[in-house]
C-alpha cells in the first residue's frame, strides 16, 4: 500500500478478537520542514481589511451591476446555436465571479443563485448538456434579485426562487446518474 507524504496516515491495529482499534497517527513532518511561518491570528489584520472594505462598499453597486453586464453578455452569447465549449466556459466564469462576490457586494442570494447556476454547469460536459430553460432561469433570477433589491433568502420571492431553482438542478442532476 502506498500513501502520499502530504496525506495524514491512520493506520488500524486489531488488538484481539474483541475488535479493539488503535489509532497511530505520524509524525507531521510537513509542519516541521515549513516551521511556524504563518504565526498566530491577528486580528488586527483581519479588522483592517474588513474596514479597508467597508470603506469601499459604496461602490458595490456599481461592481455588481458590472458584474451582471458581464453575465448578459456571456448568456447572450452561449444562447447562439453557434456558441461552443470556449463560450460555455467563459459563461460558466462569469456565473463563478458572481457566486463569489455576490455576497461581498450585499447580495448573498446572487451568490446562492450563482452557486446552483455553478452546480448545474460545473463540468465542461455538464455546460454542454444542462437544459437551457434552468440555465436561463438562474440567469433571470440573477438579474431581478439586483434590479428588485432582493439580497437574501428572507425576502419570500428570493426564497421562492431559490428553492425551485435548486430543486430543478436536483433533479436534473438525479436524472443524469
Amino acid at each position: 500500500m502506498h500513501f502520499d507524504n502530504y496525506c495524514e496516515l491512520v493506520e488500524f491495529k486489531m488488538a484481539s478478537q474483541d475488535d479493539q482499534v488503535e489509532f497511530i497517527s505520524p509524525p507531521n513532518r510537513l509542519k516541521a520542514k515549513l516551521g511556524n511561518r504563518l504565526g498566530g491570528f491577528d486580528a488586527a489584520a483581519i479588522a483592517r481589511a474588513e474596514a479597508a472594505l467597508a470603506s469601499m462598499s459604496d461602490q458595490f453597486g456599481g461592481w455588481l451591476n458590472d458584474e451582471l453586464a458581464k453575465l448578459e453578455a456571456a448568456y447572450a452569447i452561449v444562447s447562439k446555436p453557434d456558441s461552443g465549449e470556449h463560450e460555455l466556459e467563459e459563461f460558466y466564469r462569469r456565473a463563478h465571479d458572481l457566486k463569489g462576490l455576490g455576497t461581498t457586494y450585499g447580495y448573498p442570494i446572487v451568490s446562492q443563485f450563482a452557486a446552483s447556476l455553478c452546480k448545474l454547469i460545473d463540468s465542461p460536459e455538464g455546460r454542454a448538456q444542462a437544459p437551457r430553460k434552468i440555465i436561463a432561469a438562474h440567469v433571470g433570477a440573477i438579474i431581478a434579485a439586483v434590479k428588485q433589491n432582493i439580497k437574501d433568502s428572507d425576502h419570500p420571492i428570493g426564497k421562492a426562487l431559490l428553492i425551485e431553482l435548486q430543486t430543478q438542478v436536483n433533479r436534473y442532476a438525479a436524472s443524469q446518474q
